[in-house]
C-alpha cells in the first residue's frame, strides 16, 4: 500500500488545452479516492498522470513520499484497469490473468497461488480455462480484476470500469469492487462520470469541472454542505431543485419571496449561516433537494412553509411518488446549470418559456395522490434548504 499526492499538478498541451489545473490532492495509505465529474473535466487525464501514461506538465506527483514525474509507468508499483477491459482474446482467462507475472517471471508455485486466491475472491474459478469471447461482460470486468490484483500494486487505478456494463450489472459490479478494494485495503483512485459510484463506493470524492477541483471530501461532505452550485447539482439524483429568490428583513426574522410564495426562514437557519444576514433586499439562490419537500396535506405545514404549483408528471416508484410542479418563479440558469441539464438529460427543460415558471421535482410519500394537472401546496423543509451567490454561485454559510 502507498499513499499518493497529487502537488499543484498541471496538464497543458501543445495546443494550449489546459486539461488539469493546480491539482491538489493527497490519499492517504488504503483509501479509497474516486474522481468524479462530467464527460472531458480532466479526471481521467489526472489519473493517466499517476499512471505514467501522460507526461506532467508542471507539478509533482509523489508515491509514498517518493517524486515519480519521471519514473515510467511500470517503476510505479501501479496496477490499472480500464474501461474497455483489454483482455487477450486467444488467451484462457487463466493466461491473462498471469500475464502480467509471466512478464516478471514469477515462479510459477508463486503464481499460481496468487491466480487460484484472485479467482476465488471474484468467482472465477470455474472459468479459468474459458476464453473471453464466452464470457459476460461482467465476467471480462472481474477478469481485468484478476489480472491487476494479481501483480499486489501498492495502487490501484481505475478508469470508468463500469461504463460498458448495463445498469443491473452495473449495480452488482460496484458492490463488488468496493468488497474486493477494501478486503485488500489497497490504495485506489477510481474515475467515474457517475455520481452513484461516486456518492456508493468512495471514502471521499474529488468533484472536477474544466480541469479544476471543486470540492473534496466525503460523499456526505459533498451531499449536504456543497460548495457550491456546480457540485450541488452534479451530487444527488435528481439534481438540487434551484430557483432565485428574495431574502428580506421581516422584523427579527428573514423571509424568501419565491413567486407568489412566502417561505420562512427558521431562526436556526440564520445562526447556522451567519453570513445569509448580509443578503437581506438582495437575491439568493434557493436549493432544495427533492427529498426535502413533501404533500402539503401530508406533512400539516403552516403557510410559511409551502410553496403553491401544479403537478406536471408524476411517477409511482413504490416508496416514493416522484412529482414533477411547476410554479411561479424566476429560474436560475448558468453555464453550470447548463452542463449539469445535459448531464443528466434534462436539457430540454432550459427551453422552456421563461414565462412559464419554474419546474422542479420532489419525492413525496406514496400514499399521496396527487395526480398529473393538480394544484397542490408543497412543504419545503427550509431547515435543510441551501443558499447560494448569485453572483459567485457559492454557497452561503459562515
Amino acid at each position: 500500500m502507498a499513499s499518493v499526492t497529487l502537488d499543484k499538478i498541471n496538464k497543458l498541451y501543445d495546443n494550449g488545452f489546459h486539461a488539469v489545473r493546480d491539482l491538489n490532492i493527497d490519499v492517504a495509505d488504503g483509501e479509497f479516492l474516486v474522481l468524479v465529474g462530467p464527460s472531458g473535466c480532466g479526471k481521467s487525464t489526472a489519473l493517466r498522470m499517476v499512471a505514467g501514461l501522460e507526461d506532467i506538465s508542471t507539478g509533482e506527483l509523489r508515491i509514498d513520499g517518493r517524486r515519480v514525474n519521471d519514473v515510467d509507468p511500470q517503476g510505479r508499483d501501479i496496477a490499472m484497469v480500464f474501461q474497455s477491459y483489454a483482455l487477450y482474446p486467444h488467451l484462457s482467462v487463466r493466461d491473462n490473468i498471469a500475464y502480467g507475472l509471466k512478464l516478471r517471471k514469477t515462479p510459477k508455485d508463486e503464481m499460481n497461488a496468487r491466480i487460484a486466491k484472485a479467482a476465488e475472491m471474484l468467482e472465477l474459478t470455474p472459468l479459468l480455462d474459458r476464453k473471453p469471447k464466452q464470457l459476460s461482460g461482467g465476467q471480462r470486468q472481474r477478469v481485468a480484476m484478476g489480472r491487476a490484483i494479481v501483480r499486489e500494486p501498492r495502487v490501484f487505478l481505475m478508469d470508468e470500469p463500469l461504463s460498458n456494463l448495463d445498469a443491473k450489472l452495473r449495480v452488482q459490479m460496484r458492490a463488488e469492487i468496493s468488497e474486493v478494494v477494501r478486503s485488500l485495503k489497497t490504495t485506489t483512485l477510481y474515475v467515474t462520470h457517475d455520481q452513484t459510484e461516486a456518492m456508493t463506493m468512495g471514502d471521499r470524492m474529488a468533484v472536477m469541472k474544466a480541469g479544476v477541483l471543486q470540492q473534496l471530501g466525503t460523499p456526505g461532505d459533498c451531499y449536504d454542505t456543497p460548495k457550491n452550485i456546480f457540485v450541488a447539482q452534479f451530487v444527488g439524483s435528481p439534481p438540487m431543485n434551484l430557483v432565485r429568490a428574495k431574502l428580506v428583513a421581516a422584523g427579527d426574522a428573514l423571509q424568501l419571496h419565491v413567486g407568489d410564495s412566502t417561505l420562512d426562514v427558521p431562526a436556526v437557519v440564520g445562526k447556522e449561516r451567519p453570513r445569509l444576514a448580509e443578503y437581506a433586499g438582495k437575491d439568493v439562490v434557493l436549493g432544495v433537494r427533492s427529498e426535502d419537500m413533501e404533500d402539503a396535506t401530508l406533512a400539516s405545514a403552516p403557510s410559511g412553509k409551502r410553496l403553491a404549483g401544479q403537478v406536471a408528471l408524476t411517477e409511482a416508484l413504490g416508496p416514493q411518488i416522484v412529482v414533477h410542479f411547476t410554479f411561479p418563479g424566476e429560474r436560475f440558469v448558468t453555464d453550470d446549470t447548463r452542463l449539469i441539464a445535459q448531464e443528466t438529460g434534462a436539457g430540454e427543460e432550459l427551453h422552456v418559456a421563461p414565462d412559464a415558471g419554474v419546474r422542479w421535482v420532489a419525492s413525496f410519500a406514496p400514499r399521496s395522490r396527487v395526480k398529473s394537472g393538480d394544484l397542490i401546496e408543497v412543504a419545503v423543509d427550509v431547515e435543510r434548504a441551501h443558499f447560494f451567490d448569485p453572483d459567485t454561485s457559492l454557497a452561503i454559510r459562515d
